[in-house]
């Protein structure tokens, strides 16, 4: 036997060298049980290709497998040090979309159905939703930059700029804002000066931002077709969301202010204006009184803007916070703030078109 000849794996018995004084292989030759050896092709050196020992050992006859290109059929291994791509994946919803659905059309039955049934009750979920907005805000503030933006006169005076937009328009509201700002002041001198210039800020702040933006919804109320109003603002600000979303998710590629909000783009921004001036033709056309389409237009192009700009000025804000969403009453959405980030700045710009375009009527 040629001594350059290499063995078998422990397990599946040696070759022994003669210089070592091992017996000759045979048949009368039995030391615990060895099996009887085999020649083996001498071959180059070469890794083993990592198959166990007993299937080595039984494959009777075969040529030892190693590993490398010995054979013109097989390709090199990839070094370890080579990345594998990886497979393509999917594009998935960053929230529960069936959730969000869910939540999604139960606010719209609620809010449809109060606005066409009693006024006055539509007035009390916008009262409602201000109050939620405001707890969900000053919170935040709270926890995460130690901010204490009174909650009381905040919700007190936000609910009183609703309904006085609502019962004496535009004069109500503004009063009603001064009477809150003031009340905020004069609140926050109960507790220790320190930090009294920026919780009374940020409470003056809040009043603008919240209660102040939703009067405009009540405004919009007062009007002989006040209904179709409100209900072609929600549309539209809705519609504009959902269009970009929707382009966004499956087109968007050109991140739009990655700083602020890396998941929008400017694909989406186009589906939202693309939907939106769509949505504002037909709602001005049919169902606002002496509305015409190309009102609708300009219209749905303001607010896909004012849209746009509500839901990156509340990333703004979450981002400052190092937070994602400003609660967690609506289960696939987050906070009522969440929800009313696109809707708030859209008020005012919606408002004031339908004065321009037909009056106050």
């Amino acid at each position: 036997m040629n001594d350059s000849s290499w063995g078998a794996p422990q397990g599946a018995g040696y070759w022994s060298a003669p210089e070592m004084g091992a017996a000759p292989a045979g048949p009368a030759y039995d030391v615990h049980g060895a099996q009887q050896t085999r020649p083996m092709p001498i071959v180059p050196d070469a890794p083993d290709a990592g198959r166990d020992a007993d299937d080595r050992d039984d494959r009777s006859g075969d040529a030892a497998r190693v590993s490398g290109p010995l054979f013109r059929d097989e390709k090199p291994q990839e070094p370890m040090s080579t990345p594998m791509p990886s497979p393509p994946h999917k594009k998935r919803a960053g929230r529960d979309l069936r959730a969000a659905i869910g939540v999604g059309v139960g606010l719209g039955a609620l809010v449809v159905g109060s606005l066409f049934i009693v006024k006055a009750v539509f007035v009390g979920v916008v009262v409602l939703a201000v109050v939620v907005g405001l707890w969900e805000l000053t919170s935040r503030l709270k926890e995460r930059k130690g901010i204490n933006a009174p909650l009381v006169p905040l919700a007190v005076g936000g609910a009183a700029m609703v309904v006085a937009g609502y019962v004496r328009e535009a004069e109500g509201a503004w009063v009603a804002m001064a009477l809150t700002a003031l009340a905020v002041l004069v609140w926050r001198m109960t507790e220790p000066p320190e930090g009294y210039l920026k919780d009374v800020t940020a409470g003056v702040f809040a009043v603008f931002y919240v209660p102040f933006l939703a009067t405009f919804v009540a405004m919009m109320l007062t009007a002989d077709d006040g209904a179709w109003r409100v209900l072609t603002f929600l549309l539209l600000t809705v519609v504009s969301d959902t269009g970009a979303y929707a382009v966004g998710w499956r087109f968007g590629t050109h991140k739009l202010a990655p700083r602020i909000s890396p998941g929008k783009t400017r694909e989406g921004l186009f589906g939202a204006v693309g939907f939106a001036m769509v949505a504002g033709a037909l709602c001005m056309e049919f169902l606002i009184d002496d509305g015409s389409w190309w009102q609708g237009l300009l219209m749905g192009l303001a607010v896909a803007a004012s849209a746009t700009l509500g839901d990156l000025g509340e990333s703004m804000i979450k981002r400052d916070l190092g937070i994602k969403d400003m609660g967690t009453l609506l289960p696939g959405h987050g906070g009522i703030m969440d929800r009313l980030d696109s809707l708030l700045p859209s008020a005012p710009v919606v408002w004031l078109l339908l004065v321009l375009f037909v009056g106050s009527g």
